[in-house]
């Protein structure tokens, strides 16, 4: 194994460096927390954050960010636990299409609206200007 590698995975890190690297607040980190997405170990009253943590948030951040729910994050975090990487890549995938099936439904509504929203507003535009006429 590379000594960079071996040697990031013992680095720890403060609340504060996780949450300017992921553009975050500590309360969100703590709620990550409280929910048992993140299992910091604690310095006296400090939370120390390890590489597993670290990257736990960076699935938890990525998931939020692409519209996953904390159920479907916990589900792939804990089937990394259970049943390795394999099978959390395969739980993944399913997730994902789901969800870009749900976005893609998503954007043709909202289509849809801005078509009938412009046509309305044409429409009163135009009758605003005959009244005035």
């Amino acid at each position: 194994m590379n000594k960079l590698l071996c040697a990031d995975r013992f680095r720890t890190y403060s609340i504060t460096q996780l949450c300017r690297e992921f553009s975050c607040t500590a309360r969100a980190l703590r709620f990550y927390e409280d929910q048992g997405l993140l299992a910091p170990r604690r310095r006296q009253m400090q939370r120390v954050y390890s590489y597993k943590d670290r990257a736990r948030l960076r699935l938890v951040v990525q998931g939020r960010s692409v519209g996953l729910s904390l159920a479907e994050i916990r589900h792939l975090l804990e089937t990394y636990d259970d049943q390795g990487e394999a099978a959390q890549n395969m739980l993944a995938l399913r997730l994902f299409r789901q969800r870009l099936d749900a976005l893609r439904t998503e954007s043709s509504q909202i289509d849809t609206a801005i078509d009938t929203l412009s046509q309305a507003i044409a429409h009163l535009s135009s009758e605003r200007t005959t009244a005035a006429a």
